[in-house]
This record gives structure tokens, sequence and C-alpha cells, in this order.
């Protein structure tokens, strides 16, 4: 199922392409941004967001999330976000938090902050201890 978008910095159509598991987009350099996901007791957990440098900062990780949220409501299910951008993602979008889980559905917008904050520190963690 494909989804396509005109990227904001003239990076030309992308195209959303959506598997059991993974989100993604396809670049014309062979790069792949993609959305890790899983679906499972009645919600979709939105697990990790990737963007490859060259790509970032065109909106395609914004278009990512919006393919779940899409997802979520044909599905009738309540989105978990676990990396730090789809937390961001709601933080900076307050009309699409209806859609997720407790407890995050009910936190106030300094406690969202805090969540991602951690959820930025966790992954910048995981990261350094790859490269190391």
């Amino acid at each position: 199922m494909g989804w396509r978008f005109v990227s904001a910095e003239g990076g030309g159509v992308q195209e959303v392409r959506v598997t059991s598991r993974v989100i993604y987009v396809p670049f014309e350099d062979g790069s792949k941004a993609f959305l890790r996901y899983r679906i499972e007791d009645g919600k979709i957990y939105l697990i990790e967001t990737y963007t490859p440098p060259q790509h970032r900062g065109k909106g395609v990780a914004r278009r990512m999330v919006e393919k779940a949220i899409e997802i979520a409501r044909e599905k009738g299910l309540e989105v978990v976000p676990l990396c730090s951008y789809a937390v961001y993602y709601f933080l900076k979008n307050r009309e699409a938090r209806g859609l997720l889980a407790e407890p995050y559905r009910s936190m106030s917008d300094e406690d969202l902050k805090k969540y991602y904050e951690e959820r930025l520190a966790a992954e910048r963690a995981k990261n350094a201890g790859e490269k190391g």
C-alpha cells in the first residue's frame, strides 16, 4: 500500500510504503527512511524511526508517523509512542493525542516533554553503545 507525498525541500515525490512491521520511504539514492512498529492487544507501538542524514528536515519522519496514525484510525488502535520522534510528533500535534494509549493521552505537555527527553537520552545511549 503506497502513500505519496512531495518533499518540502524539493526532493521530489516520495512514496510511503507499509509492511506488517515497517513503514518506510525509499529514496532515489538507494537509502530508506523507516518507522518500525508492531500491533498487539489493540495498540500500535511506534518503536523506532530513522531517516538518513541527507534526507532529514524534509518532513519524512512526520509523514511516516502520520501513516501510522492513519493505520491506527483505520484499525481502531491506540498509539504507544516508544521512539523519541513519535513522542515529539505528539508533543507538537496536540490534536492527534486522542489516539494515544494511556498514560500518554493524559500526560501534560510538561510530562510528555520529560518523556520525550527520557526516550531521546535512552536512544543516544544505545547508539553510543553500538558505536563503541
